[in-house]
């Protein structure tokens, strides 16, 4: 399928189709997405904290010996008090020789709050930013040149199929002509005219014709899957040049006011200087490091815990004196604000390192430009 493209045409195709400009849009997004984050670094952070529990333990405890040996008083001591029958019972405390206490325990725990962190001070956050801004308009400029150049090789794909097709034409009139000329020269060899030689001659000069049309058709062939690779079009359509061919106003501009038009606004050039920008925030950013850094923090939250006692069961005359609480609920409340100062003092060398490579590499991108 032939198809005709004016050369609008063919740069927008152009533009849509090709994968490494697409990519490089992506590029450009996730810079801005990375500029996007470095800016909510001057925001507060707050965060809301949860968790919950359950779980089951065992308590099992036994007394090998009585507690009634250190003269702690009636509480630790057989008999040592008066019922409410004016009879003597055994102190609150008192644990028999072999006593056996066992019970389980069931505990539910729940807590939830937020917290709230907020960088006061902190000379690496601007830098940061700054390196972003850089980068966002490196990659601009990187799709930039890449859209200019993709623009110079759709252009001159186009125009060399336009010079292909003008070929065709040429030395598609040529051969004509060539055949008009060969029967004239037959008709007048049958009439005794002209020799035989001549009619020899216009038929090597129309087989050359020949053979120069059939490499120019093979030329704009060539010429059509170069433009459609540049145009990344399927396989089954070639494109063909449908502008007609118009001669181009001369060029305004003498050289040196050419020389000075190609590095103005150039986006290649535009894009190594964002480069040396972000190389220079990111140094900045890397050193403040070693600098003190501030920071506020503020928390606050509630919990709740529920204790249940079960299967609970003595022997030998009990132990360890325990008070049982079959089921208790506690319940907390709490709120904290500060602030948090940090300063780096010792990191043999790795941070002033990492920075002093920046600088190296920021030279290395004037060195470039």
């Amino acid at each position: 399928v032939v198809q005709g493209l004016s050369l609008n045409q063919a740069l927008s195709l152009g533009f849509a189709n090709n994968a490494e400009l697409q990519a490089q849009r992506e590029q450009v997004a996730a810079a801005l997405d990375e500029l996007q984050s470095a800016l909510g670094t001057y925001w507060p952070r707050i965060l809301t904290l949860a968790n919950g529990s359950t779980g089951q333990s065992s308590i099992s405890a036994n007394t090998p010996l009585a507690n009634d040996t250190w003269g702690l008083g009636p509480q630790f001591a057989p008999n040592g008090l008066m019922g409410a029958n004016n009879q003597p019972v055994n102190g609150t405390f008192y644990s028999p020789a072999g006593g056996l206490y066992y019970q389980n325990n069931s505990t539910t725990t729940g807590s939830a709050g937020l917290q709230l962190d907020y960088a006061l001070l902190d000379f690496a956050r601007t830098p940061a930013v700054q390196a972003a801004r850089a980068r966002l308009r490196q990659e601009r400029n990187r799709y930039a040149n890449q859209l200019r150049q993709l623009q110079l090789q759709i252009s001159e794909a186009y125009y060399q199929l336009q010079q292909a097709d003008q070929t065709v034409r040429i030395f598609d009139a040529a051969v004509r002509n060539d055949l008009l000329i060969l029967r004239d020269a037959l008709d007048l060899k049958q009439a005794g005219l002209v020799p035989r030689l001549d009619v020899l001659r216009r038929r090597s000069i129309e087989a050359s014709n020949q053979e120069s049309l059939i490499q120019a058709l093979a030329d704009r062939a060539i010429a059509r899957r170069r433009l459609a690779v540049v145009l990344n079009l399927p396989p089954e359509i070639n494109p063909s040049a449908s502008d007609p061919i118009a001669l181009q106003a001369r060029w305004p501009l003498n050289l040196e006011q050419s020389l000075l038009a190609a590095y103005k606004g150039n986006p290649e050039l535009e894009a190594i200087l964002a480069t040396r920008d972000a190389l220079a925030q990111r140094q900045q950013a890397t050193a403040a490091a070693l600098l003190p850094r501030l920071s506020l923090f503020a928390s606050g939250g509630a919990s709740s815990s529920n204790a249940a006692v079960s299967n609970i069961s003595v022997s030998g005359g009990g132990c360890c004196g325990s008070t049982l609480i079959p089921n208790s609920t506690t319940n907390s409340w709490d709120w904290s604000i500060g602030l948090t100062i940090t300063w780096l003092l010792f990191d043999a060398g790795t941070t002033s390192g990492e920075a002093r490579a920046l600088a190296k590499q920021q030279a290395a991108t004037i060195q470039q430009y």
